[in-house]
């Protein structure tokens, strides 16, 4: 009996591993770049609103330390939408600086993951 030759079985073979292992690799590298965005905006929104919080300091000088350290860690369009305010942290002055940005998705489908966090801090009084 003959056997059958199996010329081109890897290429085959190949083609239908990729298949399933090109997907997940950018999903989990998608989900890996919006935990780091969102975590680099929470850290910023929160230095912000402990930067404003100081006995000198204010909410816009809050939004502007926020802008500062996105633009340093990100790219600047995620610093377009930064605001600060003060409010009533626990019954406390404070201020908060909110930040909302927008993630794009990595692959050629999906839509973009739209973020809005923000950062509270206890106003300081002065002595």
């Amino acid at each position: 009996m003959r056997r059958r030759p199996e010329r081109g079985a890897a290429v085959v073979d190949f083609v239908l591993v990729l298949v399933v292992l090109v997907p997940l690799f950018l999903g989990v590298l998608q989900v890996g770049l919006v935990l780091h965005v969102r975590n680099t905006l929470t850290s910023a929104a929160s230095e912000g609103a402990r930067y404003a919080a100081t006995v000198n300091g204010s909410p816009a000088a809050g939004a502007a330390r926020t802008r500062s350290q996105i633009r340093g860690a990100l790219a600047d369009r995620f610093a377009e939408r930064v605001s600060a305010r003060e409010v009533l942290v626990d019954g406390v002055p404070g201020v908060q600086v909110t930040v909302a940005a927008e993630v794009p998705p990595l692959g050629l489908w999906g839509p973009a993951v739209r973020f809005d966090v923000t950062g509270h801090a206890v106003s300081e009084v002065a002595p």
